[in-house]
């Protein structure tokens, strides 16, 4: 008998989407870029996106994580800091300004969106609820972009029901952080409208497609799972959204992993059908890494379980347009997937 016909029978269901959306992949560009246009170092202030093995990747190739500006040294303001996908406080390029560093700003166009959604509620006179994680990045960018007492956070439906707008406030319009769950906001903004019939949605939705293509695909994916797994970092808000879209659609169980070697075997036991995702800051490679994992002890095969197609490309900054990027500047994280040609 040969070890594969020793090996339990295991059906891995492997969701699409899954893993960089548009923004996070334009956000790492932007830092390999400008290490080849300004060479090292650069720095980035705060994690570029919310995953630990991408973050360690960048630092070996010359970046600098730095949680605030003055960390900056003086003998170093020549050299480029980017700004997180997650987007930034308007306090932050003013401080940048001021200290005369040269910035690049790898805010995801689609939280730019949002602070752009915020900022007109504003300025039509309205009161702002944002839908969000207390601190979150996210959060603190969005609510940075209006003046103190405009904007007012809102986490839950609980929250929703017991908020009580400040006092002499008429007219309140809304938006939401970018990677939060579809379902759950939806129960929030119902609430909101329950309470508060004339208040004013965003132009356009404010969760971005990438959080809602993969919500769907886990959705799809799930049911009849005895184990599904979400790679992505504990701080990454897409990420645990996921974990728990799986257990809701159906999963028996649902694990957040960073990488393969935090898998506990003892607690996986015998399962028959995994299902796999991925947050959309976690690399490509760390996915192969967990099927491969799984294939040195199952006799497993994989099924695609596909929703939707993405093509979204976002444009880097200008002033990084014409450096050549190639696949091997990108194989710490995509491996040997090519993604398609900028435009």
């Amino acid at each position: 008998m040969t070890m594969l016909e020793t090996m339990p029978p295991l059906t891995i269901r492997l969701c699409g989407p899954r893993g960089f959306c548009a923004g996070v992949d334009r956000a790492i560009q932007i830092v390999v870029l400008a290490l080849k246009a300004y060479g090292a170092p650069v720095y980035v202030r705060h994690e570029i996106v919310h995953n630990r093995y991408v973050v360690e990747g960048l630092e070996a190739k010359g970046a600098v994580f730095v949680e605030e500006l003055n960390e900056i040294p003086a003998e170093h303001r020549a050299q480029p800091v980017v700004f997180s996908a997650h987007g930034v406080p308007k306090s932050v390029p003013a401080d940048a300004e001021a200290r005369k560093l040269f910035y690049l700003d790898a805010t995801c166009p689609l939280v730019s969106k949002v602070h752009k959604q915020a900022m007109r509620h504003q300025r039509l006179g309205r009161h702002v609820i944002l839908i969000g994680h207390d601190g979150h990045p996210e959060v603190i960018g969005t609510m940075g972009q209006l003046p103190e007492g405009s904007v007012s956070l809102v986490e839950t439906v609980e929250d929703a029901a017991n908020w009580m707008p400040p006092e002499g406030v008429e007219s309140l319009g809304y938006v939401t952080q970018t990677t939060l769950s579809v379902d759950d906001t939806a129960g929030v903004i119902a609430m909101l409208e329950q309470r508060f019939p004339h208040l004013t949605a965003p132009a356009a939705d404010s969760i971005c497609y990438a959080t809602t293509n993969r919500q769907e695909a886990v959705k799809h994916a799930a049911p009849g799972c005895d184990l599904f797994i979400v790679v992505g970092a504990p701080n990454s808000s897409n990420s645990k959204r996921l974990v728990e879209v799986a257990l809701k659609a159906g999963a028996t169980r649902s694990l957040l992993v960073q990488r393969a070697d935090e898998l506990d075997w003892n607690e996986i036991g015998p399962i028959r059908t995994l299902g796999l995702s991925a947050g959309a800051s976690a690399p490509e490679v760390i996915v192969d890494e967990i099927i491969a994992a799984f294939k040195a002890r199952f006799d497993a095969k994989v099924e695609l379980a596909i929703t939707a197609e993405e093509n979204e490309h976002f444009l880097v900054n200008r002033e990084l347009r014409g450096i050549e990027l190639t696949v091997a500047d990108m194989a710490f994280v995509n491996g040997d997937y090519a993604p398609p040609p900028r435009t």
